[in-house]
């Protein structure tokens, strides 16, 4: 039996399992089974909280087909909640000054896919997490690194036709790659259909994650996602900074920007000053349970 934590971000929720006290044998294939929405907990993914030799605390991170990825910006703030609330001796209580948004009180550092992240903790007056900053780095804008299949240093603003239609497409690395396209009518978007053709698009070798957004205005966007291995969410974090460097990118936002997700809003800063992106957000702990599996 696992002892586990349902966590969301926004609404992209996860099921973190501690591995500082248990084990986990086959997370590919537990992530398939506890993802499930009929048959298992029911989430967008697995998320490890594992002991690191570098860091304060490991993340892994699995996606609901079993797939690993790299970086999970909504998982990422629920497990520095959970470390800090459950492994408070091992948490810093470094201060963490962020861009534009001031100090947040305590910090810790996270292992991640993406490299280590100083994660920023802002504490409520029982000394709980209420928000959560990340310094998501610096995106990874070169097509070869994404990747992108495509013989071009960037991709910003291209055609790409798709469904009988030419979509304007800006693609970013926040970890994990990103595809962006900017438009004026969500509501047209057939994301069910639309987004499993661009994650496994021949120009995408290691699938994409898509998001299409609406600009509007220089301060705010709306967005939706089709994630990698998990299909429509209703947050994706790295995938928020992926839109706010696109939209800094094809001049249609600046850097300090608030992104509306359909699970609740983040706010963003491509910082001028080292070129990383700063998110901030929400994490929430649902409920506790045991796994009978594994």
């Amino acid at each position: 039996m696992i002892e586990f934590v349902k966590m969301h971000g926004l609404g992209n929720d996860y099921v973190y399992i501690d591995c500082f006290h248990q084990q986990v044998v086959d997370p590919e294939e537990l992530a398939v089974q506890i993802s499930d929405r009929h048959f298992g907990v029911g989430s967008d993914g697995l998320i490890l909280v594992c002991p690191s030799e570098v860091a304060d605390v490991k993340m892994r991170m699995f996606n609901a087909d079993g797939s690993e990825a790299q970086m999970c910006g909504n998982g990422i703030r629920c497990l520095a909640k959970y470390f800090y609330e459950n492994h408070p001796i091992s948490a810093s209580s470094h201060e963490m000054s962020v861009p534009g948004q001031g100090l947040f009180p305590a910090s810790i550092q996270v292992q991640t896919g993406r490299g280590i992240l100083t994660v920023g903790l802002e504490l409520d007056e029982g000394n709980k997490v209420s928000r959560v900053c990340v310094n998501m780095g610096q995106p990874i804008l070169e097509a070869s690194q994404i990747p992108v299949a495509i013989a071009a240093e960037r991709v910003v603003d291209l055609a790409l036709p798709i469904n009988d239609q030419s979509l304007s497409m800006t693609c970013v690395s926040m970890g994990n790659p990103h595809a962006v396209f900017f438009c004026e009518d969500l509501d047209a978007i057939d994301l069910s259909c639309i987004g499993p053709r661009l994650e496994h698009h021949e120009l995408f070798p290691e699938r994409i994650n898509v998001h299409f957004v609406k600009s509007d205005n220089p301060q705010e966007f709306t967005m939706q996602t089709w994630e990698r291995g998990s299909g429509i969410t209703l947050a994706c974090g790295t995938g928020a900074c992926a839109c706010a460097v696109a939209g800094v990118l094809t001049g249609r936002c600046q850097r300090l920007v608030c992104a509306h997700l359909p699970g609740g809003d983040l706010d963003l800063n491509w910082s001028e000053a080292d070129n990383c992106v700063y998110m901030t957000g929400p994490a929430v702990e649902v409920f506790r349970g045991i796994w009978p599996g594994q």
